[in-house]
């Protein structure tokens, strides 16, 4: 019995030890697994079903999704998000892509990826970017292009346009589902006004250092990081 309650706790040891942690989406088990449309889907997984491996070609790892910019909201800004739904070839690899579009003087408004962290790659034009952290502090720097800047995963994020002409950014998610929540336009006041008054507090804050959000955070914020 006593040899047996070592070989137990042998095996335990070695089971635990190759467990493997997902930090992001799991690791694939293979090569590629090009996703069947959703539409067609007949089984539903964590994920997306995969294609019969003889009907793969290299179509399935290309796309034009982000050839062109989407539709402005109210503050300016368009925000495209491709998923492993859009771009099969995407399926299992942990990843999805973006573009961002914001017009002279635009606001991507604070929002967060609660299955992601957002890479960002400045194309076009000049941002002041930041996040806050669930300490309450504040991390932004301004942005030209060939910059690059991260978003940390579920951390609210922000993109505000500096300059004089559109500008653009592409993003990479470490996650092929990253998901996007987003302040309610009305859960504060969308005045212009009231815009422009959140525009000047966010430039008017450090670029080099982290600083307390307190004084200009919307009540919604307040309530999340307190």
């Amino acid at each position: 019995m006593k040899s047996l309650g070592h070989l137990f706790f042998m095996l335990f040891f070695v089971a635990l030890n190759n467990i493997q942690v997902c930090l992001g989406d799991c690791d694939n088990l293979q090569d590629s697994c090009p996703a069947v449309p959703p539409n067609k889907q007949t089984i539903f997984i964590n994920g997306l079903q995969c294609k019969n491996p003889a009907n793969v070609t290299a179509q399935d790892f290309r796309t034009t999704e982000l050839s062109r910019a989407g539709s402005r909201d109210l503050f300016g800004a368009s925000i495209k998000i491709v998923t492993a739904s859009e771009f099969i070839g995407l399926n299992t690899l942990g990843l999805s892509i973006g573009r961002t579009d914001i017009d002279g003087d635009g606001l991507v408004n604070f929002h967060y990826h609660p299955r992601a962290t957002e890479m960002i790659f400045v194309t076009k034009g000049v941002l002041l970017a930041g996040f806050v952290d669930t300490k309450n502090q504040f991390f932004q720097n301004y942005l030209k292009v060939g910059d690059v800047f991260v978003f940390p995963k579920a951390l609210f994020h922000f993109s505000l346009n500096v300059g004089f002409e559109e500008a653009t950014f592409f993003s990479v998610f470490n996650s092929q589902n990253p998901g996007l929540v987003s302040l309610s336009p009305t859960t504060f006041d969308t005045t212009l006004e009231s815009l422009d008054k959140l525009k000047r507090k966010l430039i008017t804050l450090s670029a080099s250092e982290a600083q307390d959000v307190t004084s200009f955070m919307s009540p919604e914020l307040e309530s999340i990081y307190s």
